[in-house]
């Protein structure tokens, strides 16, 4: 089973930055395909950026490419997402993702394994 526990979420005022850690335990990290995704209520969950399991592809909403990037750490066993110019559109609960397969997924039906999210709020 694996065990995902984020951190970094926070408030932050609208053009700044903040760092989403990911740390996995349970399993193989390299062997893991770690992702992010965010939600608001009322509203489906979004993926947001993936990374394979040796970190040399990763994958961006429209949304938010050029300005957030996932990366990771297989000998901390930790994904991350930095997310620069931030905007008060992408405020939500963010949720690490994790899956053994060699690709990614954009539905958040292709991951077995979810963290318990941390809060993202962006001022204006």
């Amino acid at each position: 089973q694996v065990k995902l526990v984020e951190s970094g979420g926070g408030l932050v005022q609208a053009g700044g930055s903040l760092r989403l850690s990911c740390e996995a335990s349970g399993r193989t990290f390299s062997d893991l395909v770690m992702a992010w995704f965010r939600q608001v209520p009322e509203k489906e969950r979004e993926f947001v950026a993936a990374i394979n399991g040796t970190g040399g592809r990763t994958y961006y909403a429209d949304s938010v490419k050029g300005r957030f990037t996932i990366s990771r750490d297989n000998a901390k066993s930790t994904a991350y997402l930095q997310m620069n110019i931030l905007k008060p559109a992408d405020t939500a609960v963010y949720y690490c993702a994790a899956v053994g397969t060699p690709a990614p997924f954009i539905s958040p039906l292709g991951y077995d394994y979810w963290g318990q999210g941390t809060e993202v709020t962006v001022s204006s």
